[in-house]
């Protein structure tokens, strides 16, 4: 009886399991702003998986949000945002082990001085990232825009 009620119990709390599909669009150029929100990110992933719910998530970059995915991003930050760059750049490498899907737009990195070559390894570089965000919006994702 009593795993009769244990089986009951678990297969009714799968066939109540969320699919949570979200596209995080980052454009901002502040980093304070952008490490609250890969923070919030990572602690909202975090959140739905507890609840035993399954979560796709990707991340596109663009605009001045693209200096978190620089090698050398103390070379094109101001000295006082250093240590926002860096916990970001810590919270999406964290996100990208954890299976969130992360692309920085190749027209921003040019534009912020960023080569190609200077990009962390576990980011997608697309050529628009815009492209990428529309696909993820055609495929049901919810677009969770961060300016």
């Amino acid at each position: 009886m009593k795993k009769a009620l244990i089986i009951l119990i678990l297969f009714t709390s799968v066939l109540s399991a969320e699919l949570y599909k979200a596209v995080f669009d980052c454009s901002s150029s502040n980093p304070r702003y952008i490490v609250s929100r890969m923070l919030l990110i990572e602690k909202t992933k975090n959140m739905m998986q507890k609840d035993g719910d399954e979560v796709d998530f990707a991340l596109t970059l663009h605009g001045g949000c693209v200096t978190m995915v620089s090698k050398n991003y103390d070379f094109i930050v101001k000295d006082e945002d250093i240590k926002y760059i860096k916990k970001a750049q810590q919270t999406i490498k964290k996100l990208s082990k954890d299976g969130v899907k992360i692309t920085v737009c190749a027209m921003s990195l040019a534009a912020n001085s960023i080569d190609k070559e200077d990009v962390v390894p576990f980011v997608h570089i697309s050529k628009n990232s815009y492209i990428d965000t529309i696909k993820y919006q055609n495929h049901g994702y919810a677009l969770m825009p961060l300016k």
